[in-house]
């Protein structure tokens, strides 16, 4: 239930209301917004004594949320929400590029990629520190002295952290490094993960699962949200089907579709999805043009001798290629980059 309350409303009155909905055993959320106050209130099954809120004293309206996904969806918050980390914003009309290796390999490695990237545009620092790999016997990744590597690359170009975490054993150590933490794939349904994620103040990206629905992929970011942190982006990074031209298959209904039900932002993994390096640009154009906030794309000085995903990373100049055509689609959908 969403409750939103009159312009006048005094304190005493939004605690009755507040008092009310815990007794009976609902989580209450305020929504950050700078117009009136409105609350959340949401329970496991039971059904929100809507017709009871509504008429409380300094109560404007109450209405039910038809959504499974509460805290994230348009009824509980109009507004897409815009996250701000230093001096990037995600959500709002700019554009974000995000870019770098799959995997920390070396210190060059990162250092030539980092300066390719943030030249052509990018704002946000890729690279993984721990690999989730289908086989045991491949590169696990550098750990805490791949962490050290991105965060001190990153800082001297003037870009922010994205990695991705495995475990939440690794979240105090991530926390150090990293300014989103990165639930992949795999994990998306790692509730045990997420439920920790809504503890820490660190935006946290959601990326949606090979086979996952929009509704699980939204109840996923539901759990980080519930938790406390509502810092939450979603990333769609293709779904596996019938095709094997590709490593996925790009479903761009999903983001049309996430876009209007959640207030969340929205990012695009076009490298995942197309597995295949000359089909990465086609589909990061079309993810900008379909309301994608931003993107997140593979880059590497030399993917021909990648440890992971050679073959879907953009050479430097290939990416500075797509950041200009991307500012030009942009412009078009009344954003820019």
């Amino acid at each position: 239930m969403v409750i939103t309350f009159q312009s006048n409303v005094t304190p005493e009155q939004l605690h009755a209301v507040e008092a009310r909905l815990r007794d009976l055993g609902f989580q209450v959320v305020r929504a950050p917004t700078s117009g009136a106050i409105v609350l959340a209130a949401v329970g496991d099954g039971a059904l929100p004594p809507v017709e009871e809120v509504r008429v409380m004293p300094g109560v404007a309206d109450a209405v039910p949320i038809p959504e499974p996904f509460k805290l994230a969806s348009r009824t509980f918050r109009h507004e897409t929400s815009v996250l701000r980390i230093g001096d990037v914003e995600i959500g709002g009309t700019s554009i974000v590029l995000m870019a770098g290796p799959c995997t920390i390999e070396s210190e060059e490695q990162m250092v030539r990629t980092a300066a390719a990237v943030r030249a052509a545009g990018a704002r946000v620092l890729r690279g993984g520190a721990f690999k989730p790999r289908t086989s045991p016997y491949s590169f696990q990744g550098l750990g805490e002295e791949g962490l050290k590597l991105i965060r001190r690359v990153a800082d001297q170009n003037g870009l922010l952290v994205i990695s991705e975490i495995m475990d939440k054993s690794q979240i105090g150590l991530m926390e150090r490094y990293v300014d989103i933490l990165q639930v992949g794939a795999r994990n998306m349904q790692n509730f045990s993960l997420l439920r920790e994620l809504g503890k820490t103040q660190k935006a946290v990206l959601v990326k949606r699962g090979l086979s996952a629905t929009v509704d699980e992929w939204l109840m996923s970011a539901e759990y980080v949200i519930s938790g406390g942190n509502d810092r939450v982006i979603v990333c769609e990074r293709g779904i596996r089907a019938y095709e094997t031209y590709t490593r996925n298959t790009l479903d761009l209904n999903a983001v049309a579709v996430a876009k209007s039900l959640s207030h969340l932002p929205v990012i695009v993994d076009p490298s995942h999805a197309a597995g295949v390096r000359d089909k990465v640009v086609p589909l990061a154009r079309a993810a900008i043009a379909a309301g994608a906030d931003g993107l997140l794309v593979e880059v590497h000085y030399d993917p021909e001798r990648a440890i992971c995903d050679g073959q879907q990373s953009l050479f430097p100049e290939q990416f500075a290629s797509l950041a200009e055509q991307l500012r030009q689609i942009a412009g078009a959908v009344d954003r820019r980059l």
